[in-house]
């Protein structure tokens, strides 16, 4: 199996190193991905248009690394703060509500989800 990015072998990559994209008014992504895992560090704003929906594929492991917010899933509210985890079972309907930002959420996906896989950008 020829593996997706051999360059990051050895190479420390920042944060800020990676491209950011609004996908949506309030909400800033970047991506990094390995063969195994995707993370998905994102940027949200008090305020933002919450988007509901489930994965079917996956788990979704949530970290809060800054900020507060309520993380509801499957109908039930969970309050998070900085150094908070919480794991999502695959096809559970969830979604975050920021209540002080900005709040950083990273996201571990695995496998990788494929979706975001087509956006990856790595840096040179």
């Amino acid at each position: 199996m020829t593996a997706l990015n051999p360059s990051l072998f050895g190479k420390v990559v920042n944060w800020d190193d990676l491209p950011q994209r609004e996908i949506r008014p309030g909400v800033r992504r970047r991506i990094f991905a390995t063969d195994e895992v995707l993370i998905a560090h994102h940027e949200l704003e008090v305020g933002m248009t919450l988007n509901p929906h489930a994965h079917e594929d996956f788990d979704q492991l949530v970290f809060i690394a800054s900020g507060r917010c309520r993380y509801h899933v499957a109908g039930t509210p969970h309050e998070m703060g900085p150094g908070s985890f919480l794991l999502v079972p695959r096809g559970a309907e969830h979604y975050v509500e920021p209540t002080e930002g900005p709040c950083v959420n990273i996201d571990y996906f695995v496998p990788p989800r494929a979706d975001l896989l087509e956006k990856l950008e790595l840096p040179v």
